[in-house]
């Protein structure tokens, strides 16, 4: 069984506002785009890109946080992630870490 149907994609008031700052919905779609962009090479990938994209969108915001560091640390901006991809990444990146120091102190289980 998989695990993710247990799993909310949107945390109760009011978690999802403090992590997702005054819009959670942007949060989101940033944090699963660059999971999509890290994921997907230009050179190619098995799965689609928006496949990606949707694989990481279910999941709440402690998670996709996680999908973009690097245990708990920045990575270095991927050479394949140039112009606006890698703007994205950075300010992605400034997110994830202001979201997993946030939910550290939150009693979210296994959304967090």
């Amino acid at each position: 069984m998989n695990a993710a149907k247990f799993i909310g994609r949107t945390l109760p008031d009011p978690y999802e506002t403090e992590l997702g700052g005054h819009n959670p919905e942007a949060t989101h779609h940033l944090l699963a785009t660059v999971y999509a962009d890290l994921v997907c090479p230009p050179t190619g990938h098995s799965i689609p890109w928006y496949d990606c994209y949707d694989g990481a969108q279910i999941r709440p915001l402690p998670h996709k946080a996680s999908f973009v560091l690097d245990n708990g640390r920045p990575r270095p901006v991927p050479a394949y992630l140039t112009g606006a991809a890698g703007r994205r990444f950075l300010a992605a990146t400034r997110v994830a870490l202001r979201i997993q120091q946030a939910a550290r102190s939150m009693p979210l289980g296994n959304q967090g």
